[in-house]
């Protein structure tokens, strides 16, 4: 669990420039939309309009073809323990000796790969078409090689090529000998993968629950990024004209085929998320606040106004589900139901939605301006689930007198504030302390909303403190790794932290 944690932690830097390539793509698209274009004339494909369009589109598109070395180098960057960056380089250097002695393995002629599909990547023609799978086996491998060998000492003699300068060589060695085995494992492997997206589509609408169902039930374990990943940019997601990943299918061919056409690749994507983002957990929101006793309901409105905004807006769900996740379990076994319920209905309703963020602005871009979204049909299933979450929020939390309650921390900050000494704020003072203090702490890295700190002893964590802190909830994920959730706010708490503590 550790491990996975770490995974899909960094999985989260190509993911959010993906997001944001992927937004600027869709109002791209939607501008050259001939409906947009009648009702904005200045937004003809004159010759200098037309060039900013097809430029941007252009650029986009390369992007998404290089998601593999993204998530080569990204995922060698997120796992190394230390020397980061020397792991990302060596994770470059690993992948391209990848491919390239993949598809001189295929061109040889040595074997029949007539079977095996084949791609372009990075100039390198004929390599094995393993997609981000390629990229993800190569930054795992590459940063445990990393952490190897990154203080190898060598003898006097050829001392030059050791430490840091170790990691490099010995990458491209075990990526010299991995990519010639890479068409004999890929080809079965390709087949079962292939299989296995088979296997889900045949569900039909069961599948496409199930995938909402899983998404959103492990959101508290952090690896949900991993589902979404597979789904994405594999063939699980599914293929087309040689395209793998439902997400890498519908930004190549929704200019050309409009996305009333590829709703079979979109009922993995935003389309599901809108009816519980932009309705469920506002109403979820409205009922925690009425729920809670009068003379607490400010705080709790502090808490979960700003978690229920940040939904609707941007799609990140984390700071309002973990508000209750862990007062209110029963709550969330519901949310993740309704998740896929919200998945598999809007595909029923023939929605057909691209991005991935889940909020307003993704439903304005790709739903409103896209001829043949149906994203009008979000609106009734978006008021039923309005209903349908307040009912069982609020009569949940009246009946069993749970309260979701918000951290007031302001008294007991202003008594500890002697103990900043100029860099340790009150609140950085707060997470030190429930984390066990400065020698319990091993290392401290953030995803969007969620502190993951390596912890020398699990006993010594304090949640109350972490609480104080502003802390939305802590998930303890092994014996040495926790999760303290702060919503969109942990980046700057994870940077003063690090300023602080020197680390």
């Amino acid at each position: 669990m550790d491990y996975l944690s770490k995974l899909g932690q960094s999985l989260m830097l190509p993911i959010a420039a993906l997001s944001a390539v992927g937004l600027l793509l869709g109002v791209m698209s939607a501008l050259t939309k001939d409906a947009v274009i009648a009702a904005v004339p200045a937004f003809a494909p004159t010759a200098p309009v037309g060039f900013v369009f097809a430029t941007v589109k252009s650029v986009a598109n390369a992007v998404y073809a290089q998601i593999p070395v993204l998530f080569a180098v990204c995922l060698a960057l997120g796992l190394a323990r230390k020397d980061k960056e020397i792991a990302a380089f060596a994770g470059f250097v690993g992948y391209y000796t990848f491919i390239a002695a993949g598809a001189a393995m295929v061109k040889s002629g040595l074997v029949d790969f007539g079977s095996l599909d084949t791609a372009g990547v990075l100039g390198v023609e004929g390599t094995p078409n393993m997609s981000a799978f390629g990229g993800i086996v190569v930054g795992c491998l590459t940063a445990a090689l990393h952490d190897r060998f990154i203080d190898t000492k060598l003898p006097v003699a050829i001392s030059f090529y050791g430490g840091k300068r170790s990691v490099a060589i010995v990458v491209f060695a075990a990526m010299l000998i991995l990519g010639i085995l890479s068409p004999f494992v890929w080809l079965p492997l390709s087949v079962a993968i292939t299989a296995l997206g088979t296997a889900i589509a045949s569900l039909g609408n069961l599948g496409v629950f199930l995938f909402g169902l899983a998404e959103r039930g492990l959101i508290p374990t952090g690896l949900h990024h991993i589902i979404n990943q597979l789904f994405r940019t594999t063939s699980i997601g599914g293929v087309l004209n040689g395209t793998e990943g439902c997400l890498n299918i519908f930004y190549q061919y929704v200019d050309g085929m409009g996305t009333a056409a590829l709703s079979d690749y979109t009922r993995y994507l935003a389309e599901g998320k809108f009816a519980f983002m932009l309705f469920g957990l506002p109403a979820a929101a409205l009922a925690i606040i009425r729920s809670a006793p009068e003379s607490r309901r400010d705080g709790v409105k502090a808490l979960v106004v700003a978690g229920a905004v940040t939904a609707f807006v941007s799609g990140i769900t984390e700071p309002l589900e973990f508000s209750f996740l862990f007062a209110a379990p029963v709550l969330y076994a519901f949310h993740s139901v309704m998740a896929g319920l919200s998945f598999m209905l809007t595909h029923m309703l023939g929605v057909s939605i691209g991005g991935t963020g889940g909020g307003v602005i993704d439903f304005f871009i790709w739903g409103v301006l896209q001829p043949g979204s149906r994203w009008y049909m979000v609106i009734p299933l978006g008021a039923a689930y309005f209903f349908a979450y307040y009912f069982v929020f609020y009569r949940y939390l009246t009946a069993r007198h749970v309260v979701i309650d918000a951290s007031d921390d302001s008294a007991e900050a202003a008594e500890r504030a002697e103990i900043a000494e100029g860099v340790m704020t009150p609140q950085l003072a707060y997470i030190v302390e429930g984390l066990g203090g400065t020698d319990n702490i091993v290392s401290i890295n953030n995803c969007i909303t969620r502190l993951r700190v390596d912890v020398r002893d699990m006993s010594l964590i304090d949640e109350d403190m972490l609480k104080r802190s502003g802390s939305l909830g802590v998930k303890r994920m092994s014996d040495t790794h926790v999760h303290v959730i702060y919503g969109p706010a942990v980046e700057n708490i994870a940077t003063q932290l690090h300023s602080a503590l020197k680390m």
